[in-house]
């Protein structure tokens, strides 16, 4: 038995509770999903869950106890995670305002409407993938987490690792969803919202900056 069934309740009820708390993560969804609807949200919360599901997987191999134990590994992977977060921040207080005179309803659909929108949706999940892919800090709390509620006795503790892990990372996807849903339904229904889009940018912006400068001042776990 990989994990004894009162711990997996247990083990389900930590995931959601962990997964409501906004983080670079969090930020991501909400404001892909307030600017461009749920499905972006959704697209987004695809592109986390991946990057996840590889922080998974490394530190089943070993690679997150690499991280926890060498100040170097983790330093560089950190500065790495920190400039992407940095960088995301200043593209979204640099965005330039959309046109005052734009028309809301949605533009006619075309094959180059239709590319472009793949292309952008091919982008959020690539945004989600990268900025969780590149938190050091993730593969660090799996380590931490998953161990606790492997039960005692198992064999193979990395199979138990590793299909762990994958659990949490599924059982987060509810509530990304829900993160995502009700950012879409805030967009399409506070008009005050739509009009200050661009103010929420901004916002989002001075976010992720001050997710990266958190991330950057971040100590090794092996330091």
């Amino acid at each position: 038995m990989i994990i004894e069934p009162q711990q997996l309740l247990v083990f389900i009820a930590a995931g959601w509770l962990l997964n409501l708390t906004p983080g670079p993560d969090v930020l991501y969804i909400v404001s892909n999903a307030l600017k461009s609807g749920v499905r972006a949200g959704m697209v987004a919360s695809c592109g986390i869950a991946l990057g996840c599901c590889l922080h998974v997987l490394a530190a089943a191999l070993g690679v997150g106890a690499l991280l926890a134990a060498s100040a170097t590994a983790f330093t560089v992977i950190k500065w790495v995670g920190a400039g992407y977060l940095l960088w995301m921040g200043a593209r979204l207080l640099l965005a330039r305002a959309p046109d005052a005179g734009g028309s809301p309803s949605m533009p006619p659909v075309t094959e180059q409407g239709a590319a472009e929108h793949r292309t952008s949706l091919r982008a959020v999940f690539l945004g989600g993938f990268w900025t969780n892919v590149l938190n050091p800090k993730v593969v660090i709390f799996f380590l931490a987490f998953v161990p606790q509620f492997i039960a005692p006795g198992t064999e193979n503790k990395t199979l138990a690792f590793l299909l762990l892990g994958l659990l949490f990372t599924f059982n987060a996807l509810p509530v990304c969803a829900g993160w995502a849903i009700a950012a879409a339904w805030m967009g399409r229904r506070v008009d005050a919202l739509q009009r200050g889009m661009h103010l929420l940018d901004r916002i989002a912006g001075l976010m992720f900056i001050g997710f990266g400068l958190k991330l950057a001042v971040t100590d090794s776990p092996a330091a």
